[in-house]
């Protein structure tokens, strides 16, 4: 449908919708840097939603029934900013004059957890877009799962502005594809549709129509051909809130840098200061003062500032509702209360399992899907899914049943082979609150979402990233789907922590881990069957969660030389130590499932199992060497692989390429020569 009108709104709101125009371009140009043309164009569409339909609590951020509001045009930051400190979110004006510097909280692109109000880590372009899905399908979870006759705890909207380049990047299609496929119709997407980009305009590198694309995924589509029609805007969001079984989005025709006589849309507006002489006629053309800079004018602020009493209204109304649902359904509160506070049901480690020798061998996947399905039962909030991938990767909680459009009170999420959006998806999900979601696919597809891995570790999103077909060792598939520098380039990220376990009681403690954590964990499982460490004869895998511990202790004597390996490449080690020790060479065996757990631990218990005065150490992993001299000292040997693998049986593969006890002994040898 086409929403069009000339009404442009009264005195009062175009006053407030030029003091959003203005502080952002203020703000850019006080920082020297930035990108004032979005705010510029956008400021209308955003105070029509931020002031007639957002449900939100400036005085309380983390309300769980607010709206969710994502800015997936993160480079546009200032003009979530100008929102947040003029709707009196704990943002002050100090904060926005100091937009870009060292210490503000006011960062280049918005970020989680750092400034009040942002919901979602965005600016690489797409997710966000990705994140307000995983947020529309959190709601729909909870509220089907919470929700009971009479009594509605949850129920509110995901919004989102996304650009030009959002809907180029191929995250959005993905992440836009699976919400129409759910159906997900309480998600109200505005298309800042101004037809520039950074480089030029759109029309250089994209024609398509975007609209027709939208429709062709699902969704309910209106256009909005005047960027500045308060009524035209504000009849298109009621007509999306009538849709209930199917997201919207509105395009919006905006024109970039509205108001600068100069750069109005042009790509000079789009990615850099307006410039002194350019923003003062602006200013006069809009009919601002030119100074002060920063200007706010009383009659604007008091309007803006009216969402405080208005937001406080609507949360005190929801806990009333909240407190009646909570005496009907006293178990069903509980939970609600302490999964919204990230809090774990009492009890849910002991669901974990434990494997016995005579259980295997048995593939790290395999022992990560049955601790899995008995997390689950423990741990309602736990919920996720693959890349089309649940049978290989063991991420199908038995019994969970699949979400389906209007059907989400089941466990399992279908995500398709979309990796990038999955992992946007579960960040989404993850940052709504209430929900633990995990992903599955193989780990040289970690690279197809690594952008979203990175945001989740950015944003500290508890998601557990689950991996499989860890290596070289998955044999006949070969080098196309063999995993070689990928566990180094998921160390390399900070503030992710991986785990690579070497056997099946490894990996339910890997589990214990992640949960536990309440941050980003990746997880990464073998294909091929395993030994069980005999944990009476072997250390006890507890030991995983410091990240490295004592497998097998030298015999009779101190350690003359220390193996340490991850993942398939323990057993290896095992193997090894029995042969250096029949030589009469005392051998230690470390497993080290995890560089960031160890590293972690204090200075004696990383001494205690890695003393200084063991120079003869050798680390075996079948992945690129790069990282391991940290562990094993200028004197030490890394038994690593420096090319892609080969498709042959995976004994074979491992032979091939060095993966053996015979490497390792011949390597330890050389050390003590």
């Amino acid at each position: 449908m086409i929403a069009t009108s000339t009404a442009h709104g009264s005195e009062l709101e175009q006053l407030s919708i030029n003091t959003i125009r203005m502080l952002s371009a203020d703000a850019v140009q006080q920082a020297k840097s930035g990108h004032p043309g979005a705010p510029m164009g956008a400021a209308a569409m955003a105070y029509v939603l931020w002031t007639r339909f957002l449900k939100h609590n400036p005085t309380d951020p983390h309300w769980p029934d607010r709206d969710r509001f994502v800015l997936s045009a993160g480079h546009a930051s200032m003009l979530l900013y100008s929102l947040l400190h003029l709707y009196g979110y704990d943002l002050p004006l100090e904060e926005i004059r100091r937009f870009r510097q060292w210490g503000s909280r006011t960062p280049g692109h918005p970020e989680v957890g750092m400034t009040p109000g942002v919901e979602a880590t965005t600016g690489p372009l797409g997710q966000g877009f990705a994140n307000g899905v995983g947020m529309a399908l959190a709601e729909r979870i909870l509220a089907a799962r919470f929700n009971k006759p009479g009594h509605e705890i949850v129920n509110h909207y995901t919004y989102a502005i996304a650009s030009d380049g959002d809907m180029q990047e191929g995250i959005a299609s993905e992440a836009a594809s699976l919400a129409g496929t759910l159906g997900l119709g309480k998600m109200i997407y505005f298309y800042d549709d101004n037809h520039v980009q950074l480089d030029g305009p759109t029309n250089l590198a994209f024609t398509e129509n975007v609209g027709l694309r939208f429709e062709a995924y699902g969704w309910h589509v209106q256009h909005v051909e005047d960027g500045n029609d308060l009524d035209a805007i504000d009849a298109a969001i009621r007509e999306a809130q009538r849709v209930t079984d199917r997201p919207s989005l509105i395009d919006v025709r905006t024109i970039i840098g509205f108001g600068s006589p100069g750069r109005a849309g042009t790509s000079k507006a789009h990615g850099e200061p307006l410039g002194d002489e350019e923003l003062d006629a602006t200013k006069e053309a809009l009919g601002w003062p030119t100074e002060p800079r920063f200007l706010i004018p009383d009659r604007a602020l008091s309007h803006f500032r009216e969402s405080v009493p208005r937001g406080q209204r609507a949360e005190e109304e929801w806990e009333q509702r909240f407190v009646a649902y909570a005496a009907e359904y006293p178990a069903e509160a509980e939970a609600f209360r302490r999964e919204q506070a990230g809090e774990l049901p009492p009890g849910w480690e002991d669901a974990i399992p434990t494997f016995s020798p005579s259980d295997g061998p048995i593939a790290t996947r395999a022992a990560s899907g049955k601790t899995l399905t008995a997390l689950s039962e423990r741990i309602p909030a736990l919920i996720g899914g693959s890349a089309d991938l649940s049978t290989s990767t063991q991420t199908y909680i038995k019994g969970g049943e699949d979400i389906r459009a209007g059907d989400y009170g089941a466990r399992n999420v279908w995500f398709g082979v979309r990796e990038h959006a999955m992992g946007g998806i579960a960040n989404g999900m993850a940052l709504h609150g209430g929900l633990i979601p995990y992903t599955g696919t193989f780990l040289t597809f970690s690279d197809y979402m690594r952008g979203s891995i990175r945001l989740g570790a950015l944003s500290g999103a508890h998601v557990v990233y689950l991996f499989t077909h860890d290596s070289i060792g998955l044999g006949e598939d070969g080098p196309t789907h063999q995993p070689v520098e990928h566990l180094c380039a998921l160390r390399a990220i900070p503030d992710l922590t991986v785990i690579r376990p070497a056997d099946a009681n490894e990996s339910a403690e890997a589990w214990r881990a992640a949960i536990q954590r309440k941050r980003p964990t990746v997880l990464v499982f073998s294909r091929q069957a395993l030994p069980i460490f005999d944990r009476g004869a072997f250390g006890p895998a507890e030991g995983t969660l410091r990240g490295a511990y004592i497998l097998a202790e030298a015999s009779g004597a101190a350690p003359k030389a220390i193996v340490i390996g991850t993942g398939s490449e323990v057993a290896i080690a095992v193997h090894a130590r029995a042969e250096l020790e029949a030589k009469g060479i005392p051998t230690r065996v470390v497993s080290m499932p995890s560089w960031e757990l160890f590293d972690e631990q204090p200075a004696d218990y990383r001494e205690s199992v890695l003393p200084a005065s063991v120079s003869a150490r050798v680390s075996i992993e079948a992945g690129v060497p790069m990282g391991w001299c940290q562990y094993v000292g200028d004197r030490g040997s890394v038994i690593g692989i420096d090319r892609f693998g080969a498709s042959a049986p995976a004994g074979e593969v491992f032979r091939e390429l060095g993966f053996t006890k015979e490497h390792v002994v011949a390597e330890v040898e050389r050390l003590l020569s």
